[in-house]
């Protein structure tokens, strides 16, 4: 009983997300259906992205770069304008999910290396990171998946889709910087920021440099998903297997739960019914409250066959991306390296990410109120 009550609060999401796919199992019986709810284009791009990750923390690169950004930056509110801010860029042309898995390992490198005590900074800024990563991407037609799929059924030119989602990015750009510019400030040079390079190896850095570059094809749709999967298995075989033992299979556990229950939610009949009757002029609204039960993605997919009103629908995702830790899947990649690395920071994190993400909320949807 106490392995089961430590495992419960070590994986808590993973357990509430079999727990409600489980439950969903109650209203929709499994069947064939079921095999379409897995995402396996996401489960396959997690896996092998977590897996150059692991292997690039392994060299060192992430300590490396760590050294490289301190030596430039000199106070701690500076650090955290940074770090947020490569997460809200670069998730523009790479998706929220990758920049996330790119940038959380390497804050959290940083604070090591700084010898950063105060697990509150931490905490603010991973759940900025999160925010900024969710945020940024929704300026771009290739930021995130709901985006992918709205932008490529709606058959909106890009000029139109950049009207629609450029003011939202730019009073998000605004907020995110307001955030780590109004915190507390303290200088950090004079802090060590030694690092050991033992084991670097060029051979291995230009290995998952060439691994992930693979990754981002994948994502264009360059390179089938499945070969990308075989080479990086068997690049790991040949050159890396501890790496396998690195990979967070829990959270690709998490991610088939709530593949299950949001597929389960979306078929039953009185929810469709309620969104039939309800969503005329309220696409926005409807869009953002469904996303944080089911997620925005799939609320995408399911809110597409009831309205063609795809500005609203595309602004109404991506700002339900924000709010419940399963309202973008991308915010449970956060939380899982903070869970893993820090387990006592867990409640803490959730209740800043809480916090924060009603603040965004609540200012995009009065900046939707203002436009319309």
């Amino acid at each position: 009983m106490k392995s089961i009550v430590n495992f419960i609060k070590k994986e808590t999401i993973l357990c509430i997300a079999l727990l409600l796919g489980a439950l969903s199992m109650l209203a929709v019986h499994p069947d064939s259906h079921y095999i379409s709810y897995i995402n396996t284009d996401t489960l396959i791009l997690l896996f092998c992205l977590m897996a150059v990750m692991a292997g690039l923390d392994k060299i060192g690169i992430f300590s490396v770069a760590g050294a490289f950004l301190l030596k430039r930056v000199r106070s701690a509110r500076a650090l955290e304008l940074v770090l947020v801010m490569l997460c809200f860029f670069s998730s523009m042309a790479v998706t929220n999910d990758i920049a996330l898995i790119t940038f959380v390992p390497f804050t959290l490198r940083v604070f090591k290396m700084i010898g950063n005590k105060n697990m509150k900074e931490l905490t603010g800024t991973v759940v900025l990171q999160t925010v900024a990563a969710n945020l940024g991407s929704m300026l771009t037609p290739i930021g995130n998946p709901q985006n992918i799929y709205l932008y490529s059924v709606s058959g909106m030119s890009i000029g139109a889709f950049f009207s629609v989602t450029l003011p939202y990015a730019a009073v998000s750009f605004v907020l995110l910087a307001l955030f780590a510019l109004l915190k507390k400030d303290h200088g950090i040079k004079d802090i060590d920021v030694e690092y050991d390079t033992s084991a670097f190896s060029w051979k291995k850095a230009m290995l998952y440099a060439a691994l992930f570059v693979l990754s981002l094809c994948a994502l264009g749709r360059l390179l089938p998903y499945i070969l990308l999967l075989a080479i990086v298995i068997a690049a790991l075989i040949i050159f890396d297997k501890d790496i396998f033992k690195s990979i967070d299979y829990t959270l690709l556990i998490t991610f088939i739960g709530f593949f299950v229950f949001t597929g389960n939610i979306g078929r039953i009949q009185s929810i469709n019914s309620f969104i039939a009757g309800s969503i005329d002029g309220r696409e926005v609204i409807i869009s953002v409250l469904l996303s944080q039960i089911i997620s925005n993605v799939p609320a995408a997919l399911l809110l597409s066959g009831f309205t063609k009103n795809w500005a609203c629908l595309i602004i109404g995702t991506d700002i339900g991306g924000l709010g419940t830790l399963i309202a973008s899947m991308a915010s449970l990649i956060s939380y899982k390296y903070i869970a893993k690395s820090y387990p006592q920071l867990r409640l803490g994190y959730l209740g800043a990410f809480t916090v924060v993400n009603i603040i965004f909320i609540a200012a995009l949807m009065a900046l939707y109120f203002v436009i319309c």
